[in-house]
């Protein structure tokens, strides 16, 4: 089979803005097709406002190298190695695939033989500038952002915002994007006014959406979990910022560009991030979806919470918080259902991991939460039973332990002697004394290894505070049981298929 020849060209954002023709896409197509032979068969590959960053999200680019792979393609051509690529490591990586593949790439204004040595250092130093500038290109993108962030409150691109779409708008004469209420908007402040309430959870608020059939999705591929909504719960962005948020922010420690005067209890806030990692907020252009008082006692509730060491929802099982799936390693919360004539309740493990893209296929554990937190509190128990048995023997004469002492002593006492007599010695007993010492040295290291050894394993760890609240285990509340079981354990895996893991922290 004949094959073709490549013509790649590409232009990035930057290209553009520079207003350079002689890297117009026209200008690059044609400069390549004057290199190619009479009647040479030939396929453009074009990648328009594409980075040279990475080829990842260059279709043409990906569509020209699966070309290559199934032999279609003899060799490339491009008008300059940086439009193939500006990243160093990912050119050479691209280039070695396409040498396994028979394909060669031919660069029209920089002719030199990447066959030899030579040629192959005066491209890979072009290639070097070319990553340098892209960095350059980027650092000066981020600067432009930072400076246009203090400036203006305008959305300055990027960042997803949730409830939020940018619209084009001319604000104090100038024009820009302003984040507009979508049709998500609705969600982010029922999820504040649910939020706002003591006894509601971030799970809670899950359920409510899901059951009322209420779509809180970013994306068809994209959930929204408790992480999100957490987050989306503490941003000032949604909040109609006054007075009051003002000083909530400065007893908070933030940097605020803008002074008291412009919170007008309207517009919300945007919250940035420099290159050298210091944070700000700034009052943007959007017209808040929060007022002030229900997002400042969301705040006041999270701030509480997070003093709170993992015992949300501990008030319906004391495992909450501690148990997660054996299969996904998520979060499991508890759900309650009555039986067909609602005489009884019956408690189960939900896996919050089912609600994600491409979520763990466990979504209701089978195994009941009351046999888990039997067997829980069973394990705990003998697990303070063995700490108090280990502390009180590791006070005691441990006829081993005294036994291997005493032959270290016992050691150290002839490498001693021998010592003495080496001074006087003859070849072959000096010989002798060293062989013997050398082997003394490695037994007595061998018994310390073993003593040290010993010691870890009867490490005294101080049971006793755990040993009365165990006690009074049955009179214990929800929340107190849930503190200690903490104090104790790090996390309890749950399956079906495998049931009960308890990683223990002391």
């Amino acid at each position: 089979m004949k094959k073709i020849t490549a013509i790649y060209v590409r232009r990035s954002v930057s290209d553009k803005d520079k207003d350079n023709n002689s890297l117009s896409i026209d200008s690059q197509i044609a400069d390549c097709k004057k290199s190619l032979n009479a009647g040479e068969d030939y396929r453009i590959y074009c990648d328009d406002g594409k980075s040279g960053k990475d080829i990842e999200h260059r279709p043409d680019f990906q569509r020209m190298m699966a070309d290559a792979k199934d032999g279609l393609i003899g060799r490339i051509i491009v008008k300059k190695y940086d439009r193939f690529s500006r990243n160093m490591r990912e050119y050479l990586n691209v280039t070695d695939t396409l040498d396994s593949y028979g394909v060669s790439v031919v660069s029209l204004t920089e002719p030199f033989n990447t066959a030899t040595k030579e040629g192959r250092m005066m491209r890979n130093t072009l290639l070097n500038f070319a990553e340098f500038e892209r960095e350059t290109i980027a650092g000066r993108v981020a600067d432009a952002y930072s400076t246009r962030s203090l400036e203006t409150g305008f959305y300055q691109g990027g960042k997803f915002y949730y409830g939020y779409m940018p619209e084009r708008r001319t604000v104090n004469g100038k024009n820009g994007s302003v984040l507009v209420p979508s049709d998500k908007a609705d969600v982010v402040r029922t999820a504040y006014q649910l939020y706002k309430d003591p006894e509601t959870s971030l799970t809670d608020i899950l359920f409510y959406f899901r059951n009322n059939g209420i779509d809180v999705n970013r994306t068809p591929k994209s959930n929204m979990d408790r992480s999100h909504f957490s987050r989306l719960l503490e941003s000032p962005l949604y909040v109609r910022a006054d007075k009051d948020v003002y000083q909530y922010l400065i007893s908070k420690g933030f940097e605020i560009i803008d002074d008291i005067d412009a919170f007008d209890g309207i517009h919300g806030l945007f919250r940035h991030k420099r290159r050298d990692g210091t944070e700000y907020v700034k009052i943007g252009y959007h017209e808040g979806l929060v007022d002030s008082k229900t997002w400042l006692a969301v705040q006041d509730k999270k701030s509480h919470n997070s003093q709170i060491p993992n015992n949300g929802g501990a008030k319906n099982s004391w495992l909450v918080g501690l148990a997660k799936c054996g299969h996904c390693h998520y979060a499991l919360a508890l759900s309650y259902r009555w039986n067909a004539s609602r005489t009884k309740q019956w408690r189960y493990f939900d896996d919050h991991g089912a609600y994600k893209a491409n979520g763990c296929i466990k979504k209701r554990l089978q195994t009941r939460p009351d046999d888990v937190e039997d067997i829980v509190f069973h394990a705990m128990k003998e697990r303070i039973e063995n700490l108090v048995i280990a502390k009180s023997e590791c006070h005691k004469p441990d006829s081993e332990s005294e036994n291997i002492k005493a032959e270290i002593i016992r050691i150290e006492d002839e490498i001693r002697k021998l010592m003495e007599k080496l001074a006087d010695a003859d070849n072959v007993l000096s010989e002798y004394i060293r062989q013997r010492v050398n082997m003394l040295h490695d037994k007595k290291s061998e018994l310390e290894t073993k003593l040290q050894a010993k010691a870890r394993k009867y490490k005294e760890i101080d049971a006793a505070p755990l040993v009365d609240p165990m006690s009074r285990w049955a009179s214990l509340t929800v929340e107190e049981k849930h503190a200690l079981a903490a104090t104790m354990i790090d996390v309890v895996y749950i399956s079906d298929e495998n049931g009960v893991e308890i990683n223990f922290s002391i």
